[in-house]
């Protein structure tokens, strides 16, 4: 039996299935648990998206850009995948799609919660 296995990092497991994924993390923040992007930035979510539609776009989108899917992206646990009126797809996580926000400049900040009332912290 072969005690040593080869560590499979998830890119390369994508790659080998290809399969496209959403590349979400669990970030810490000031206001406690974040899902985040791959690269640490919080993720939003906008209380004006109504069912498998994102109500944020043109210059919404500049400020808000959308959590975007590649085109083979599948559903997988809690995340599905939207079509963005542009014909682009995003990723939403338990039916809500996901978002950051332009004026978060590092991993950990979260100066999008709240704003206007309608964007929340997208908690795992």
């Amino acid at each position: 039996m072969n005690k040593f296995v080869a560590p499979v990092t998830v890119v390369a497991l994508a790659m080998l299935t290809g399969l496209a994924f959403a590349q979400t993390k669990t970030g810490d923040s000031a206001k406690g648990k974040v899902l985040t992007d791959d690269k640490g930035m919080t993720l939003y979510t906008f209380d004006k998206d109504a069912g498998d539609k994102s109500a944020c776009n043109g210059p919404c989108a500049t400020n808000w850009p959308p959590l975007m899917a590649a085109a083979s992206a599948k559903p997988a646990a809690s995340y599905t995948v939207i079509t963005r009126d542009d014909g682009g797809k995003q990723w939403a996580y338990k039916g809500k799609p996901l978002y950051t926000w332009i004026k978060d400049t590092k991993p950990g900040d979260v100066s999008g919660d709240g704003v206007n009332g309608v964007w929340h912290i997208a908690k795992p």
